[in-house]
């Protein structure tokens, strides 16, 4: 195979088709790692109730001591925001997990977080520890701090340029997927029962055993086997399990060229990062979107959406069914901005969803103004959580995990995710502390100030974040040169960017076809 030549026509042929192995690939990885973040984030809301009660039970059983109501919800919170401590802990081990065992294979080997949690919350009730439910809580949370990062890393290096939008938007649904199975689940009808909320909390383990038993036998990123490993025919077997057809010539020559941009350096740690002048703009980029997309004012509603809808005169037997709504808004948004992401761009979606929410969080602040005068306004501001719920999930949700993996080249990805991620879970818990007192403090004006950051965020994107669709990764790079005052030479190798033919790797009709 080694001997034979392409055809001069077909050397720039990329397959550009979404095949079944990518697809396969895109929802296994998020199944069994993305809809477990978005469970675990609605789960604990349902049987909030019954946990302070078993937490009330084992404090009197145990220590003869009755707690009060504070303390009971002090506890309640700890068990909420521990899943949030546990996230940032594990976008820190991001970077050295996957520099170490790959994108798959850090994947793979997360599973085991996955059933330790799940095992120590499903056994918590019958030994009768309410540690085994916050350290179940917090060790799930490090599953999602990881996978978070990883599949939308390990997405947009499988796919090719014009699909990785698509692939890199199906985690943002199964999280959005995931949080409706969590709100259907938790129904009274189901499993929103006192004997049943140890099973609802660890249920988490039934779609990580899918993806466990079925991931290993999917190929690594073929970039961290080129440009990381070294390993020409792993890469090249790797291209064409996920490219069934066509030839992967001119994508395995692009996959070189970074390679060689990048002889002389290895993978960048945090620090390096930070002080790496040529990346100076996309860090500062990935620092606004990701901030800016939970202090959007989405953690907030999706908090306290209950004390909304009942605040808007909804009957108390009903809201259940109502937030079980909002999230079928969310799983039919997610899946919008997947098959719209690619006809117009990151940047249309980024700024029209945060613009969106803008506008909504304003109207929240007016609406409940408004409400003692109008009565009807009560709903309009049930309809603005929706807006911005639907908002939301359109662009913002996932589009800033998969511009972090196109602002940067091979060698500072991880690093990147690893920021991006710690700042992510960092602004979380935040925003799930700081809000009941913003509250308070200044009532429904709390929302004028989501409406401010949504709309800095929306402005930044227009002003700074160039459009990366259809763009190679060297492409993006030197679209920001100009920006961080780096030539544009410098961040190829001596400016020979066309390289040699590589004798029949791209030949897909005799060998390899699937």
């Amino acid at each position: 195979m080694a001997e034979e030549l392409l055809p001069n026509d077909d050397v720039t042929k990329i397959s550009s088709h979404l095949t079944k192995p990518l697809l396969a690939v895109a929802f296994l990885a998020s199944f069994g790692s993305s809809m477990l973040y978005g469970f675990n984030l609605a789960v604990v809301n349902s049987p909030a109730q019954y946990i302070k009660d078993f937490y009330n039970e084992t404090l009197v059983e145990s220590y003869d001591f009755t707690p009060d109501e504070e303390l009971l919800t002090v506890l309640y919170s700890l068990t909420v925001s521990i899943f949030a401590v546990g996230g940032m802990t594990g976008a820190l081990l991001v970077g050295r997990l996957v520099t170490t065992y790959g994108r798959k294979g850090t994947l793979v080997r997360a599973t085991v977080l996955v059933f330790i949690g799940g095992l120590l919350m499903g056994f918590s009730r019958a030994c009768r520890m309410p540690a085994m439910v916050i350290i179940g809580r917090f060790i799930t949370g490090v599953h999602s701090g990881i996978s978070l990062s990883v599949v939308p890393m390990y997405l947009g290096e499988i796919a090719p340029k014009n699909l990785r939008g698509f692939l890199g938007l199906v985690p943002s649904i199964h999280i959005c997927l995931g949080v409706f199975i969590a709100q259907v689940l938790g129904l009274s009808e189901l499993l929103g029962k006192e004997e049943h909320w140890p099973l609802l909390l660890s249920l988490v383990v039934f779609p990580t055993t899918i993806q466990l038993m079925l991931l290993p036998w999917f190929p690594e990123s073929p970039r961290y086997l080129l440009i990381e490993k070294g390993n020409v025919h792993a890469t090249i077997a790797a291209l064409k399990w996920y490219r069934t057809k066509g030839n992967i010539q001119a994508e395995v020559e692009e996959m070189q060229e970074e390679q060689r941009s990048l002889s002389s350096i290895e993978t960048i740690s945090v620090r390096g990062l930070l002080k790496d002048r040529c990346v100076r703009w996309q860090v500062i980029t990935i620092i606004v979107v990701n901030i800016g997309m939970q202090l959007s004012g989405i953690d907030a509603i999706w908090f306290y959406t209950n004390d909304i809808f009942n605040n808007a005169g909804i009957p108390e037997p009903y809201i259940q069914y109502t937030t079980v709504g909002t999230g079928a808004i969310e799983v039919i948004s997610g899946m919008l901005g997947c098959f719209t992401i690619e006809r117009v761009g990151r940047r249309p979606l980024m700024i029209g969803g945060f613009l969106f929410m803008g506008l909504c969080c304003l109207g929240i602040t007016v609406s409940v103004l408004l409400q003692a005068q109008l009565s009807f306004m009560r709903y309009i501001s049930v309809g603005c959580v929706v807006g911005i719920i639907a908002g939301f999930c359109i662009g913002p949700a996932g589009v800033p995990f998969l511009i972090t993996a196109e602002l940067f080249k091979q060698s500072h990805r991880p690093a990147a995710y690893t920021v991006a991620g710690c700042l992510n879970w960092l602004s979380n818990f935040t925003i799930g502390f700081v809000f009941p007192f913003l509250e308070i403090a200044m009532g429904p004006y709390c929302y004028l100030l989501f409406c401010a950051i949504c709309l800095g965020v929306a402005l930044y994107t227009i002003f700074i974040i160039p459009e990366t669709r259809n763009k190679t990764f060297m492409e993006i790079s030197q679209m920001f040169a100009s920006r961080n005052n780096v030539l544009k030479e410098e961040l190829t190798p001596n400016g020979h960017l066309k390289l040699a033919v590589m004798n029949g790797y791209g030949t897909l009709g005799q060998y390899g076809e699937r």
